[in-house]
């Protein structure tokens, strides 16, 4: 059975599943494994071929990233064949793309054939320069195709801390799903235990089985902001914007906004993010140096690194538009047919105004349907539910007010999943 397995973080589950409903004509079975906080690749791709090679160790897999572009689907599709060949015969194989300029922001793999030498770390532009010429390096490109049971045989041989502590997170799991596929949300006591380290480090680089496959996808790595903008076409002034900016005497930037008109004057090579969690103006030969800026705000434990104002739940999404002292106001949508869980609220009380779309609410004994433009009002310590009845998304405002106005100040009832 063909299975699209990804493993990522819990809170962005119903978003990628969503995502997923789109695009998945085929109707392949999707299943999850859901980190409770990141340990790195080395822990993902244990989670999973644990997972896989538990049902058979023969299977083959195919690992990619979340933050890569393939523009060529014949090219991509040749070189996985070519890989599988590798993976039968027990190799880890690796994909190998062939440089096109003296990138600095990218590891190099040196090569002979398909027998890889040696992993090398991102280098200077010298040291790039000198790789792009001899013709025996090619950028790392993080994507991955094995057997099962070869990459555990190495895990075991390498890494076996991280095997073993990811063995124990995966036992504890909670697992559930249905024929469409499987949630598996890891045991967070035990994942905590599972070093942080990536998967090159861990076995690629030590490993003596690893092979390598050269090739020309049209790979793009967007796992930053200037990468992103290098998709989009640009002006005369080389600038590229997706959103609404004015500019002026403004060159070779990349301007996004989600929202609010950006307004840029006499800068020359920034990235301007604007988004609704946060701004980021970098210089545009730096944007990977954002980790730095996210290691700060996790030292700090703000909620722009663990959150997003949108959040994705299985009915649908909250927004958070505005909070202080003693009020948060929200953006709810809940989709046709959804029904938030039965619930109460010790030290808050919610209004509710729908804005468009049928809502049912049940408060306290009283049950009522509410359309676009009325409201009601939950007092706190009612037993309260939300469900949209209807075919069209239900959109409402909720207004909270009281002295604690935290996610965790709930009690559900009859919850099918207790987590939300």
């Amino acid at each position: 059975m063909q299975e699209i397995l990804t493993v990522t973080n819990r809170e962005l589950f119903f978003k990628t599943d969503d995502e997923f409903r789109e695009v998945n004509i085929g109707k392949l079975a999707t299943s999850f494994i859901l980190e409770p906080f990141g340990r790195n690749t080395a822990a993902a791709v244990a989670a999973a071929t644990l997972l896989i090679a538990s049902r058979d160790p023969d299977t083959l897999l195919l690992i990619l990233t979340a933050d890569q572009l393939i523009t060529d689907q014949a090219a991509f599709l040749d070189a996985v064949a070519k890989a599988c060949i590798h993976a039968h015969e027990g190799k880890l194989v690796t994909f190998g793309i062939r440089p096109v300029a003296p990138e600095t922001g990218y590891g190099y793999i040196e090569i002979e054939g398909n027998v890889v030498h040696r992993f090398v770390e991102k280098p200077d532009e010298k040291a790039a320069r000198h790789y792009l010429e001899s013709g025996r390096f090619l950028w790392n490109s993080g994507m991955f195709c094995f057997r099962a049971g070869s990459m555990l045989d190495e895990m075991q041989k390498y890494c076996p801390d991280i095997l073993d502590a990811v063995r124990l997170s995966l036992a504890k799991a909670r697992q559930s799903g249905g024929r469409g596929g499987s949630q598996y949300e890891l045991d967070a006591e035990c994942f905590v235990e599972v070093p942080d380290i990536s998967i090159d480090y861990a076995i690629m680089e030590k490993s003596g089985q690893v092979a390598v496959v050269p090739c020309d996808m049209g790979w793009i790595d967007v796992g930053c902001w200037n990468a992103i903008g290098d998709l989009f076409e640009a002006d005369a002034a080389g600038n590229r914007v997706q959103g609404d900016a004015l500019l002026h005497d403004v060159g070779n930037c990349y301007i996004q906004s989600n929202e609010r008109i950006i307004g840029a004057i006499g800068v020359n090579d920034l990235v301007i993010i604007d988004t609704p969690d946060a701004l980021l103006v970098a210089d545009r030969h730096r944007t990977q140096d954002v980790k730095h800026l996210y290691a700060e705000l996790k030292s700090r434990g703000h909620l722009a690194c663990k959150v997003h104002r949108t959040v994705h739940r299985p009915w649908g999404t909250y927004t958070v538009l505005e909070e202080g002292p003693h009020f948060k106001i929200k953006r709810i949508v809940v989709k046709p047919g959804a029904s938030l869980s039965m619930q109460m609220h010790h030290h808050r009380s919610e209004h509710w105004v729908v804005v468009s779309g049928m809502a049912q609410v049940t408060n306290g004994e009283n049950v009522r349907m509410i359309s676009a433009d009325q409201s009601t009002y939950i007092p706190a310590g009612h037993r309260h539910r939300l469900t949209n009845p209807g075919q069209l998304d239900l959109v409402m405002i909720e207004v909270q007010s009281g002295e604690y106005l935290g996610e965790d100040d709930i009690v559900r009832f009859e919850d099918h999943d207790s987590r939300f």
